[in-house]
């Protein structure tokens, strides 16, 4: 079975804009900004990308910001931690939600 994910679609990123070329160069223009250095560094950047890409689940992202952290000098102990702030978020967002359940449950009064 072919797989869906596939590892060497990542290098061909760019190529995602042939269809819509002048949308394709705003969005690289504008991607290019944003992990600029800024207010953040590079380093920061590339670790919240990190972990966003496991918040959203997008295999590619994964790999090209596991890459990106470590080339902007960010280490397996910085990524890894990184992930687990994502995850403490997602976690406690959905635990948030459960009072939605509370409060419905005791509105019918079990």
């Amino acid at each position: 079975m072919d797989p869906y994910y596939k590892p060497e679609h990542l290098p061909h990123f760019g190529d995602i804009g042939q269809g819509a070329p002048d949308l394709g160069r705003k969005f690289f223009d504008y991607y290019g900004a944003v992990f600029a250095q800024g207010a953040l560094s590079e380093r920061e950047k590339a670790l919240i990308a990190l972990a966003v890409a496991h918040t959203v689940q997008c295999a590619y992202c994964i790999d090209a910001w596991s890459t990106g952290a470590l080339e902007k000098g960010a280490d397996l102990e910085q990524m890894t931690e990184a992930i687990h702030v994502a995850t403490a978020i997602r976690g406690g967002a959905s635990l948030v939600h459960g009072m939605q359940m509370l409060e419905h449950v005791k509105k019918l009064g079990m």
